[in-house]
This record gives structure tokens, sequence and C-alpha cells, in this order.
């Protein structure tokens, strides 16, 4: 059976006991282990309490390291696939075009908006926001802050995973190191777009905006010649910027509700005097 080459829904058996996946499958494989690894972050974060950058930071050495283990230290070039194995097709996520747009441009742009729809339309949205602005007041309210938590963790992991699939399809090969500073760039373009690193606050279309700007700066320094090892600096130096102003924003909008919230008294205070 295996030397006939069965075909089966998705994948084929070949000599030797191997495994050919078809494109579909193997997106939604690399999906799924995106999703089971932000899992994991969750599990340590809400059981074990581990603090969420100590989690993630030492999943992403772990997740690496495997993928190292996996490759030896190599690249797997040529993801072209073959049509005998049924597993071509793969550059169609990160190179072909449809209507003139990336194939990777369209993706992404579906993300966004349903994550804009998720985060605005649904209960899961607003609990998540309720979970970040206020874990005690949350769990006060009735919210499963843990499964809230762990289902983020999920998501975050899968769109991780699909990153990591349009831009292997992009290159046409796998290294295990290839986005080694991408999670420098995520970061920046969350704060410049103006999530709150204490959470309860944020938006997909700022991200967006955020990472639009990351972009064109990142291109702009290359443009202008600027070393790769001062685009880090710049990076770097934008980020801690970024939180310093949104900082800077809350204890304004602090000291604005407060003197608010004084004015309110003071003025309850005189009509109850006039009465």
């Amino acid at each position: 059976m295996i030397s006939g080459g069965l075909l089966y829904d998705g994948f084929r058996w070949f000599g030797g006991g191997r495994i050919f996946f078809s494109v579909a499958v193997v997106v939604v494989i690399g999906i799924l282990v995106g999703g089971a690894v932000g899992g994991v972050n969750g599990v340590l974060i809400t059981r074990f309490r581990v603090a969420p950058f100590i989690a993630t930071l030492g999943m992403l050495y772990v997740a690496r390291g495997f993928a190292e283990l996996r490759s030896n230290g190599g690249t797997f070039p040529d993801l072209s696939g073959s049509r005998a194995r049924g597993n071509t097709g793969f550059h169609i996520l990160g190179v072909d075009s449809w209507l003139g747009v990336p194939v990777a441009v369209w993706i992404m742009i579906v993300v966004a908006a349903a994550a804009i729809v998720v985060t605005t339309r649904t209960p899961f949205g607003r609990q998540v926001f309720a979970v970040g602005g206020n874990e005690r007041a949350a769990l006060l309210a009735g919210i499963h802050v843990n499964r809230i938590k762990i289902a983020v963790y999920v998501i975050s992991g899968a769109c991780a995973a699909l990153a990591g699939l349009l831009l292997t399809s992009e290159l046409g090969a796998a290294y295990p190191d290839t986005a080694t500073t991408y999670e420098l760039n995520a970061i920046a373009a969350a704060v410049l777009g103006g999530t709150a690193l204490s959470g309860g606050r944020g938006t997909v279309t700022g991200t967006v905006m955020g990472a639009f700007v990351i972009g064109f700066l990142s291109d702009g320094l290359v443009l202008v010649g600027v070393s790769t090892f001062w685009q880090n600096v710049v990076k770097g130096a934008v980020i801690v910027l970024a939180v310093i102003t949104e900082q800077g924003q809350q204890r304004l909008q602090a000291r604005l509700h407060a003197r608010a919230a004084t004015g309110d008294a003071v003025t309850g205070t005189q009509r109850k005097d006039a009465t």
C-alpha cells in the first residue's frame, strides 16, 4: 500500500513510510501548533502564576530551540513542493497576488477585520478589555479570568504561527532564526498604536497603524543607509518614548478625573448648603 502511493485527503503516503501533507493541511497544522504553544503560555501564567513576560520569553527560546533541533541548525530550502507528492502551492500565501494585491495582505486584512469585530462587537472582546483593565473587578463581575487569558494566548500563538507561515512562504525557505527580532517590532507596533502595556486599552486599528509606522521607519532607515545595528537602537528608543508618552497620558487622565470628581463633590456640597 505504501509503495503504491495511496492518496488520502490532505496527504500522501510514500516509500519508507514518509507522509507528505498538502499545503492546506500544513497551514492548519502550523496554526494549531502555534495555538498549542500559546495555550501552554496561558497555563503557565494562570495556573503556575509565572510572570507573563518570563513565560512568553522562555517559551520563545524553547520553541526556537526545538525548531533548531528539528532542522539541526540548517535551512529547509525550496519549499515549492512537487506535483507527485501533492504538496505544491505554498508560494500562494506569500508570493502570489489577487486583484493586484498580495495574498498575504488579503489574509492580514481578513484577520484584522475579524479582530475588530471580535473586540468591539462580542462579549468575549469586552471581557478581554475588562480583564486587561482590572482583573480583580472582572473576577468579581463573574468573568472567568483564567479562561479568557488562556484563550487570548491561544489566539496570539495562532496568529504568530500564521505570520511565520506567511514569512516562510515569501522567502521560500524555512530557517528557525529568520524572525529573531520581530518580537521587538510587534511590541513597538502595539505601543505606538496606543495599546497600554498595563492592559485594558488598545485598538486593532491603532496597532495596524503602528505596524505601518514601524514598517515605514525600517524601510526609511534602509533607504537612508543606516546600519542594521542602529535600526535596532532606533526601534528600541521609539518603544521607550512611546511608553513614556503613554504613561504621561495615563497620569494626565487620572489628574483630570480627580479634578472632575472634586468639582462634582464641591458642586454637590454647594447645592446642599443652598437648600
